[in-house]
């Protein structure tokens, strides 16, 4: 058999007939329209570079060695701009608890949700709760404080993702002050870092403080452009969405179409994105055109709501 002959025979026929889909999510093409479809909704990370950042700048926080003043981030965006997907993506790659060399069980990192007003009762039972350990919720502050602190030093934990941020410091300045103080208090006590996930009312907050201000880095997750670096987000999405025909949504009208339903928000264009390639499945068309992309027009965001035609 000649070398051509060989290479022919090596090609996977998944990979032939279907270039335009990640190597990792062919396998699913063998599937029925049905099993593509549920594949569609399931969650999928799409990286991209300023997600990359992120998680690099997450990650560094869990070598940061015990310091009087440990280093802390604030993440921030528009509601449904991939702050979430971001945090998950993190936890699943540094946040799985496991038992040290000490046989000590170690919960690297704790994810809670922010109360929604600054109170700091609120925010340690919000704590405790994702750590599964008994508490009295009508304990005094103090002593829900202690068992906070405990907790992060029993279970090792290196960071403290605190979402909703921008809702903690919700409130009268006294309120917010006694807020940040709970959070410099846990900082030093527990040597944690904290990372806050929010929107721009999290920064304007902090800003009314110059001393807490101080303590949290400032990552952005903008909107997005029109531009290359879209276009190769949106290159990425193609490479997941189970359709037999490429939808070459990188180009320039696709594109731009595309980012005028969406507003460029990253929650927007995967939400379109995934009714439209459901419509490509159902109809036929195994690929999203502009045509599908139109009649969906009416995902566009809009003040607070959108409504479903």
């Amino acid at each position: 058999m000649s070398k051509a002959a060989e290479t022919m025979v090596a090609i996977d026929p998944l990979t032939k007939a279907y270039p335009h889909i990640h190597a990792t999510f062919r396998p699913v093409m063998s599937g029925s329209d049905e099993q593509r479809l549920a594949f569609i909704d399931q969650p999928r990370w799409i990286g991209y570079a300023r997600a990359v950042l992120a998680l690099d700048t997450l990650k560094g926080l869990m070598d940061k060695p015990l310091q009087p003043r440990m280093p802390n981030l604030l993440i921030v965006g528009e509601s449904n701009n991939g702050k979430s997907t971001l945090i998950a993506r993190f936890v699943s790659l540094c946040g799985h608890g496991y038992v040290d060399e000490n046989a000590e069980p170690v919960t690297p990192v704790i994810v809670a949700e922010s109360p929604p007003y600054a109170d700091e009762k609120g925010l340690y039972i919000s704590i405790l709760e994702r750590f599964w350990a008994p508490y009295r919720a009508t304990a005094p502050a103090s002593k829900l404080r202690y068992e906070v602190v405990h907790q992060l030093r029993n279970c090792k934990v290196r960071v403290l993702v605190l979402d909703e941020m921008h809702s903690l410091l919700t409130g009268t300045p006294r309120q917010v002050r006694e807020v940040m103080n709970v959070l410099k208090l846990l900082c030093n006590e527990a040597g944690v870092s904290i990372v806050g996930v929010g929107t721009r009312d999290a920064v304007r907050a902090l800003h009314t403080d110059p001393q807490h201000a101080s303590r949290f880095t400032v990552l952005t997750l903008p909107l997005w452009e029109l531009n290359d670096e879209f276009q190769t987000l949106l290159a990425g999405f193609e490479s997941v969405l189970p359709l037999k025909r490429p939808s070459e949504l990188a180009e320039p009208k696709m594109t731009t179409l595309i980012h005028t339903i969406s507003g460029g928000n990253l929650g927007n264009v995967r939400e379109l994105l995934q009714a439209c390639a459901r419509d490509a499945i159902v109809k036929g068309d195994e690929r999203i055109t502009v045509k599908i992309l139109a009649s969906h027009k009416h995902m566009q965001p809009t003040k607070g709501y959108r409504e479903m035609l």
